[in-house]
């Protein structure tokens, strides 16, 4: 599997994490004003995935800050790390993407999750 296909992997895994908690996308705009854009990564791959494997994609870990959150995620095939990854989210207004903290009913329902 190209480097580039896990990043596509890993935001679809933490879109279905951030819904399993209760906040999917356009809830979090609609009831918190905000946005969470991804500010940065850092990715390490072990070892390829190859056409056809069906491999699990997770989040592993968080950590909340006042205006971001990081997760850290894994993909794995039976049990094997195959690449990791910390994604760094900026907590951002939704009308003008300018930084703002992250709401305090959504830092309830994250610290409670994992």
């Amino acid at each position: 599997m190209y480097h580039s296909r896990y990043l596509d992997f890993y935001e679809r895994a933490r879109a279905d994490w951030l819904r399993q908690a209760g906040l999917s996308s356009s809830e979090i705009v609609k009831d918190h004003g905000v946005l969470l854009v991804v500010r940065n990564v850092m990715a390490s791959y072990r070892q390829p995935a190859r056409l056809d494997d069906e491999i699990t994609v997770s989040v592993d870990e968080l950590d909340l800050g006042r205006a971001q959150l990081t997760l850290h995620q894994s993909v794995s095939l039976n049990g094997l790390i195959l690449a990791t990854a910390n994604v760094n989210l900026a907590v951002v207004t939704h009308q003008d993407f300018t930084p703002t903290r992250l709401p305090e009913a959504m830092r309830e329902i994250l610290g409670g999750y994992l």
